[in-house]
């Protein structure tokens, strides 16, 4: 494994992350393809063993059991100070007005929530799921100062917005002396890559280190474009995602991935961990194999010719994910 410093600060994180969304009870929320406890621990296993430290989830995963399961399972595993565990916060999590969102009241309430089912006192990376329109940004950031301020999290990351909203979160953190955020959390792939006009070039600017979730794109980029699976078929968020003006690149990908003798997901995250200012892809796993293609694919360093034939086929998407 290869590690990194998180963006500009002194966090090393390995490249890649597991991404902890798999793992939930699948009766809780809506992820019946998610695994179980018992199905989950040897992933994490699977992972440690591998020198993987990075770790990601969020307070709607599987309605909190994903935390659950995930701070059960590193803390039975391995020490605490080894691990680099984040979570998010956004969505909602109770009926009633206030069980969502970005308010001061929303924030406080939902990190001691994460730090139970965690089953830790503190986070290394808390981070807003999306753009909350209906509370001031300000409100946000210093309710997140506050969080860090009390130990309750080492640094502050976001995920998916437009990069003006960005750059706009960044300015006023330094205005105010709040915590900035470091890490982006955004959707990157060889599928979607419309943050390479904007929000990319602004990460390398500002130092902020850019960890893609869906980076295999939702197992589309590891496998021939009309296979189906258990996720695909009840995935109805990921089926707003990519369209069939994708299935050359999907095609491309399997072309590079015979020719090199290995598995199309090896090609699909070396070409991701290649590009600029991108640390750690958020990896999911529910397959043995899965978690080994992407520790397999820190290794892997595709040639110029190899990058500008898997590119070339792109075709411009509109902007999704930001909700």
């Amino acid at each position: 494994m290869e590690y990194t410093r998180l963006g500009h600060t002194g966090l090393i994180v390995s490249r890649i992350s597991l991404g902890c969304m798999s793992y939930g009870e699948p009766a809780r929320g809506n992820s019946p393809w998610s695994l179980d406890e018992d199905a989950s621990l040897p992933f994490f296993r699977q992972a440690l063993d591998a020198g993987i430290n990075f770790f990601d989830t969020a307070n709607v995963y599987s309605a909190g059991s994903s935390e659950e399961i995930t701070g059960r399972a590193l803390l039975k595993l391995a020490a605490r100070d080894d691990l680099v565990i984040a979570t998010k916060v956004h969505g909602t999590m109770r009926p009633g007005p206030n069980g969502g969102g970005l308010s001061r009241k929303a924030i406080l309430t939902e990190i001691d929530s994460s730090l139970r089912r965690l089953g830790t006192d503190y986070v290394d990376l808390y981070q807003i799921h999306r753009w909350d329109y209906e509370t001031p940004i300000e409100e946000t950031l210093e309710a997140l100062h506050d969080v860090v301020k009390a130990g309750k999290a080492r640094y502050i990351g976001a995920s998916s917005m437009h990069a003006w909203q960005f750059a706009k979160a960044l300015y006023l953190s330094d205005l105010h002396g709040w915590p900035r955020f470091v890490s982006m959390q955004n959707h990157y792939n060889l599928l979607y890559r419309e943050e390479e006009r904007e929000m990319i070039p602004l990460c390398i600017d500002q130092g902020v280190g850019v960890i893609p979730w869906s980076p295999l794109a939702r197992g589309r980029l590891t496998r021939p474009w009309d296979t189906a699976t258990n996720r695909s078929e009840s995935d109805v968020f990921g089926r707003t995602l990519y369209d069939e003006g994708d299935r050359s690149v999907v095609d491309t990908v399997g072309q590079v991935a015979n020719q090199r003798g290995i598995s199309r997901a090896q090609v699909a995250l070396a070409w991701l961990l290649a590009k600029a200012g991108v640390t750690a892809p958020i990896v999911g796993a529910t397959k043995p194999e899965h978690l080994a293609d992407a520790v397999a694919a820190v290794d892997v360093e595709l040639t110029a010719d190899e990058i500008e034939l898997l590119e070339k086929p792109y075709q411009p998407h509109n902007v999704v994910g930001f909700s």
